[in-house]
């Protein structure tokens, strides 16, 4: 109990009161004082301290009473999910994205910016501003107000926020973008691979969400994957975890191959990516036998990774990600008849509802994550209304 403490820092003590009573009031819709009480273990007269002084920094606020009570109605307090912010990036090689959601993880603003594979390291981190000053100011949030930004990225991350290996991007290898976002917003900085966002998104508020043993396969112009293992993203010792499509044999390297290379294409949407493989599947879809042999084969090759990893994790359940499970019509069945066929035991195969979206949410959760570590004690706090940048 925080009344417990001993020693004579009376600031402290009132800032882990009001920690207590924060982490308390976030997991319901409202609470009275007294439940507060009993709840965090402060007496009541403390309890009414810290609503008094959440209530003056706008973490707290009174809510309406309920109609139809006999006699005056005690007053209930909730926490304000808008009383903070965090920031959520996704950085790939087709897009930006950029969100700006509350406490609760509730999108507020998001801004999407196009880019190419091709561009380099300046325009990319250009794109990047762009996209984030945009989303901040659609939102009507001040860059100094963020409390923690998440960013997602393509490639390999060490633990300072730096990329340490992108095959995917041109000069993308060493870049630093920790320290790039730091420049733009306040708070934390925390910086991990897509593909393990975008399963942390689907554990969180995804297919996957009831799962505890999830193999996440992101399908889309490139092919990656993210592990959650007993509820919790699996990231390995260097940060590595789920590099199976850095082994030739698994079949990731050439699976995007076999859509480019489908012989049927149109000549005007030849350079075009996003296009051709909208294009095959349609066209695969509507009984082109050239373009649906040509899906047959990139499912073979997805699946080759795909039930590596099945016979090493044993899952629960795989979702299929990104921008191809759109196409999940023409994928998901021809997946698991290949996952048969090389698996003791086929676990349930679902799609993914979040398509292109679920890396930049999973950056949010991310966010929160780091956020929900201080409120629990985890992290360095300035003071009891803001969060250091540490």
């Amino acid at each position: 109990m925080a009344e417990d403490l001993g020693g004579g820092d009376l600031s402290r003590l009132r800032q882990l009161n009001a920690l207590a009573a924060i982490r308390t009031l976030r997991g319901e819709p409202a609470l009275t004082v007294t439940e507060l009480s009993r709840r965090t273990g402060l007496s009541r007269a403390s309890t009414e301290d810290v609503v008094r002084e959440l209530q003056d920094r706008g973490w707290v606020v009174e809510t309406e009473p309920t109609t139809g009570t006999v006699g005056r109605p005690a007053r209930r307090y909730r926490f304000r999910a808008d009383a903070g912010h965090v920031l959520g990036v996704d950085i790939g090689g087709h897009k930006i994205l950029a969100v700006v959601a509350d406490l609760d993880g509730e999108p507020r603003h998001s801004s999407r910016v196009s880019v190419t594979p091709a561009m380099g390291r300046r325009e990319r981190l250009a794109a990047v501003d762009q996209a984030v000053n945009d989303c901040l100011a659609g939102a009507g949030v001040a860059a100094s107000e963020m409390w923690a930004t998440g960013v997602a990225t393509t490639g390999l991350v060490d633990g300072t926020g730096r990329v340490m290996l992108s095959n995917a991007l041109p000069e993308w290898t060493g870049v630093d973008l920790a320290a790039h976002l730091g420049r733009i917003v306040a708070g934390p900085i925390l910086v991990e691979n897509d593909c393990k966002l975008a399963a942390l998104a689907e554990s969180w508020r995804g297919v996957a969400r009831y799962a505890k043993d999830v193999v996440f396969l992101l399908a889309g112009l490139r092919t990656g994957t993210g592990l959650i293992i007993d509820g919790k993203l699996h990231r390995g010792f260097g940060n590595a975890a789920g590099e199976i499509g850095a082994l030739p044999v698994a079949g990731w390297i050439r699976a995007q191959d076999q859509l480019k290379s489908w012989p049927g294409r149109p000549s005007e949407v030849a350079g075009d990516p996003d296009s051709i493989a909208a294009d095959l599947f349609s066209a695969a879809r509507n009984g082109d036998r050239r373009a649906a042999s040509a899906v047959r084969r990139y499912v073979k090759d997805l699946a080759v990774g795909a039930s590596a990893l099945v016979l090493t994790l044993d899952p629960e359940l795989v979702v299929i990600g990104g921008g191809f499970s759109r196409s999940a019509d023409l994928i998901v069945e021809p997946l698991r008849r290949e996952l048969d066929r090389w698996c003791i035991r086929t676990p349930e195969v679902r799609v993914s509802a979040f398509a292109d979206e679920g890396v930049a949410l999973g950056a949010v959760r991310l966010a929160l994550d780091h956020v929900e570590q201080a409120l629990r004690g985890g992290g360095q706090l300035a003071s009891p209304d803001r969060f250091s940048r540490g």
